[in-house]
């Protein structure tokens, strides 16, 4: 018989969250450490949304997505969650490029870019410094008429192969185009320079685990595979959900999957205004990401050849190039055995962006083989700089955005939630219904790991004010 993964709930909660992405933790744990009762729905097995793992056979963990944040990830895990948490995070000292442009490695922060900027490109000082300072003193109500592409020509005219090294990470952690609002950049670039790129020791099945168990202490009702079907509205405000075909009722709903999903699907148009409903339509998505799992023998090693790797054999930054699935461009992430200290073990995850477009309308046989073009041609370019690598790999496999939509269930797969306009629309839902909220990434700015439980926390404390008066 199937098992009731509602069991035992209760008939009504103060807050219902819906979704694990870090967003919903984050506000389902500042939620409860302030004294409310909160269900939080996940409907996947794993908590974490995309910043999650899985096993396979032969001890092989794969930790999805590209880990790299900004070292604001710290205060933020701190502050919200634990110190044990915060403490888990380290630095990543090599991010690699290579491209016919330069070959390089960089600790990516501002000293190390300054010097590059300076000795590699010949940038003038003063440029380098009006451009790190211009961007740290964007916010999110400034002026949002300029695009990268244009900030970019005012600080480096003429200089692609600089507008390639400081766009590139940006454009795999959370989807940027040159033709994206210039502050929706900066805000992340500047977050990066301060003091490089961090991520989780121990692997992301850790650190979720350290979460789930401090979400528990704090008294959250988590419930995995528990699919919430709609959000319930009357009298002009959240009244619970509806999930796995039961009724729960709440005096507020956070909603961490898709915006445009809450609003269209578990909402419904026939609750919003028009004007809003207007704006919402012009949300656009985000694109997705294709990813390869990579998972080296055990007793097998591999030497250090940094810990982020951009490759591409593309003669300039192309954003549309970037996510062709006539693949120019791969980022490489290596996971040694002191990313999970205690393992012997060694794994790569290879991520390129993507198209949904490209993959959604493909015959299962054209499917199939496309998925294993896109790891021989992956293979094909690790072992021009791991030699002989295939040797001592026992398992891979392959995600594409169809994949994606398939365990996140986000429309289109999209692994960046929306475009900049989201952020705005995701903001006012609580003006059109009272008690109902979204987090998660939106907006480029709220998205990564450290927008996105940024925003959880900006959430949490709009729904505790809420809810107070």
């Amino acid at each position: 018989m199937a098992r009731d993964w509602l069991k035992d709930t209760k008939p009504q909660y103060d807050v219902i969250v819906i979704g694990s992405g870090l967003a919903g933790l984050t506000s389902a744990n500042m939620l409860a450490k302030d004294g409310y009762s909160v269900l939080l729905l996940e409907q996947h097995y794993n908590l974490g949304g995309l910043a999650t793992w899985f096993k396979r056979k032969g001890g092989h963990i794969f930790d999805i997505s590209l880990h790299g944040f900004p070292v604001g990830m710290i205060k933020t895990c701190r502050k919200y969650w634990t110190r044990e948490i915060a403490d888990s995070i380290v630095q990543l000292k090599g991010i690699r490029f290579d491209n016919p442009q330069f070959s390089l490695t960089t600790t990516f922060d501002r000293e190390d870019f300054t010097r590059i900027l300076q000795e590699r490109f010949k940038v003038p000082l003063e440029n380098i410094e009006s451009f790190f300072n211009t961007a740290r003193d964007m916010n999110f109500y400034d002026d949002q008429t300029m695009t990268t592409r244009e900030l970019f020509e005012k600080f480096f005219p003429d200089k692609d192969e600089v507008v390639r090294l400081l766009m590139e990470p940006i454009t795999y952690a959370n989807g940027s185009t040159l033709d994206d609002p210039a502050i929706s950049y900066g805000i992340v670039f500047s977050n990066f320079m301060s003091k490089g790129v961090y991520t989780f020791q121990g692997g992301t099945d850790k650190i979720i685990g350290m979460m789930q168990a401090e979400l528990m202490r704090n008294g959250v009702d988590i419930r995995p595979h528990c699919l919430a079907e709609k959000i319930i509205v009357e009298d002009k405000k959240v009244a619970g959900v509806v999930v796995n075909g039961k009724t729960i009722k709440s005096r507020a709903v956070v909603s961490n999957a898709n915006v445009k999903s809450t609003i269209h699907k578990l909402v419904g148009e026939e609750h919003f205004s028009v004007s809003f409903l207007e704006e919402s339509r012009k949300v656009r998505l985000n694109n997705s990401s294709c990813q390869v799992y990579i998972g080296i023998r055990k007793g097998e090693s591999i030497d250090y050849v940094g810990d982020l790797f951009f490759t591409s054999v593309a003669e300039k930054f192309d954003s549309e190039k970037l996510r062709s699935r006539n693949i120019t461009s791969r980022t490489f992430s290596f996971y040694y055995p002191s990313t999970r200290p205690g393992s012997d073990m060694y794994s790569i995850v290879a991520s390129t962006n993507a198209n949904y477009e490209d993959w959604a309308n493909l015959s299962e046989e054209e499917y199939g083989a496309a998925k294993q073009e896109l790891i021989q041609s992956t293979l094909d370019v690790l072992e021009k700089y791991v030699p002989g690598v295939r040797d001592k790999i026992d398992h891979v496999e392959a995600a594409t955005p169809k994949t994606f939509e398939r365990y996140t269930l986000h429309p289109n797969g999209t692994s960046f939630g929306t475009k900049f306009e989201g952020l705005r629309v995701s903001m006012g839902l609580s003006e059109e219904i009272p008690g109902l909220f979204h987090t998660g990434s939106v907006g480029i700015i709220m998205s990564g790991w450290l927008g996105a439980a940024n925003y959880g926390v900006i959430v949490a404390n709009n729904v505790d004010r809420y809810l107070r008066f």
